[in-house]
């Protein structure tokens, strides 16, 4: 028993690494209204969202988000351009299930979680004082929300023949400037969520998000293809021009 007029302080136990509760404080609101709401929200005011949106230590949320961020991107593709699903059976929708299943289990959490990891690492190379992998990982996950727009074909004449081959002459070039635009906008708001949850400038974070913003944005969310197929500029060229300036 403890002594009279002693206080016991209550014993205090060390915070779980992801909360799963449905109302942490700090973190986002989960369900789809709570995703939709984060979207327009990181569109339309990054900066405040990634100030008052990031938690530590609450991952669900931003990962919830960005898997549904590359499903739409996969199922867009998948809808307009049909000849982009994989064959993996003989029923193309079973193929075009399979690889949906596959995007929203495996390939979308171990890509985000592998571009944090060299998120991560590249602020360690540059920034002394930092938040933790936690935030890190949300904004990754956050920075992708443009690239829910960008998974309209290149060649559109393929949508055009089925509505009867009007406005074959329109081309590509709307499409490819909507996936660079896509692409270009998720690249600037990772640099925006670096500056504000991590407390840096502008110029380390844009240092820091140089490599994982190729990974995720240009290999990732096809924002190199779209530049290759509109300039006809491959990667190979531009760092190519950039050694001889060097």
């Amino acid at each position: 028993m403890a002594r009279s007029g002693t206080l016991i302080a209550p014993r205090r136990h060390p915070p779980a690494v992801t909360q799963w509760v449905e109302s942490p404080e700090g973190g986002r609101e989960r369900g789809p209204a709570g995703v939709l709401r984060a979207w327009v929200e990181v569109m339309v005011r990054p900066r405040r969202f990634f100030a008052t949106g990031i938690a530590a230590g609450d991952q669900a949320p931003g990962l919830v988000f960005g898997v549904a961020v590359t499903l739409l991107h996969v199922l867009t593709r998948f809808a307009l351009d049909p000849a982009s699903v994989p064959q993996i059976g003989a029923s193309p929708a079973a193929s075009a299930l399979f690889a949906l299943l596959a995007v929203t289990v495996f390939i979308a959490p171990l890509g985000l979680h592998l571009a944090a990891a060299v998120q991560t690492v590249a602020l360690v190379l540059l920034v002394k004082e930092r938040a933790g992998v936690s935030k890190t990982v949300q904004t990754v996950a956050y920075a992708a929300a443009p690239c829910a727009l960008a998974g309209v074909p290149f060649e559109p004449t393929r949508l055009v023949d089925a509505a009867g081959r009007v406005g074959l002459e329109l081309g590509a070039v709307p499409f490819e400037v909507l996936r660079i635009a896509a692409t270009g906008y998720g690249a600037v708001l990772l640099v925006v969520g670096l500056v504000v949850v991590h407390r840096i400038s502008p110029a380390r974070a844009a240092a820091a998000a140089a490599v994982p913003a190729a990974l995720v944005f240009g290999y990732g969310f096809g924002g190199f293809d779209a530049v290759v197929s509109l300039t006809g500029v491959t990667v190979g060229d531009l760092l190519s021009l950039a050694g001889s300036a060097l």
